[in-house]
Formats: structure tokens, sequence, C-alpha cells
């Protein structure tokens, strides 16, 4: 069950996200990069306004973030493995990032990322697997 949350975290962190920019359309943050992976401001921008964090908590997510995106996009370019291989790559790295992120939070943020990571994002479902099938 807690895989589920984890695989629910990385699906608010790289699906969830362009919904943060379609909400505001006079937001000047790029909520993607060039390869359709969120960038680590507009994931910081979602997490310290849902969770609350302290500026201490936002120091440390920073680099949890960026090893986030940069993971997700050495798997998203790494061409001699399939598909389905990357994105078990994705995977692999957001339960990483997920059981960091819960290691900064209090009792009580985690209980907001749970619900966060349970909201439904159908509309945005694909985002990476388009990312992936982009660059073969």
């Amino acid at each position: 069950m807690k895989h589920i949350g984890s695989f629910a975290l990385g699906a608010a962190l790289l699906l969830g996200l362009p919904a943060l920019g379609q909400q505001s359309g006079t937001s000047s943050l790029a909520v993607t990069d060039s390869s359709g992976i969120p960038t680590v401001q507009a994931q910081m921008k979602l997490f310290t306004s849902r969770l609350d964090l302290s500026n201490d908590q936002q120091t440390k997510l920073v680099p949890i973030l960026e090893d986030l995106h940069d993971a997700t996009a050495r798997a998203v370019r790494d061409e001699a493995r399939t598909a389905h291989e990357r994105l078990l790559q994705v995977h692999t790295a957001r339960l990483a990032a997920d059981r960091k992120i819960r290691d900064i939070l209090t009792d009580e943020q985690k209980s907001k990322l749970d619900a966060i990571e349970h909201e439904p994002h159908p509309e945005l479902h694909g985002t990476v697997e388009e990312a992936l099938h982009a660059q073969q």
C-alpha cells in the first residue's frame, strides 16, 4: 500500500504540475521543461503552498527535487532502454524522492501529502509516457 502512495506522489510530481500552470494564465513560471518534465521551481511552488513548508524544509527539498528531475530527464533520454524500462526508472526515482521528502515533513504535512497523492489528475495522465515516446 505504501508503494501505491509513493507512486501517487510521483504522479503528483510529474503529472500533476501542468495543472498548476493552467490555473493561472498570468503566471510566468515554467511548469515543465522542454522534455515535458515538471521544473523544480514549479514543484517547489506546489509543495510550498500545499504543505506550508518552512524555509528550512524548502532548502532541504530543493536538492531532492533536483535529483528527481535529473533522474527523470536521464530516463526519458535513455534510448538504450525500452519505454517500459524507462518508466520503471522514473518510478524508482519517484519512490526514492517520496521517502526523502517524507523524512523532512511533520506528521501533519505527511497527512496533507497523503491527500495530495490521492487527488485525481485524470486530465494529466500520459505526460511522462508521451515524453518517453517522443524520444523514440
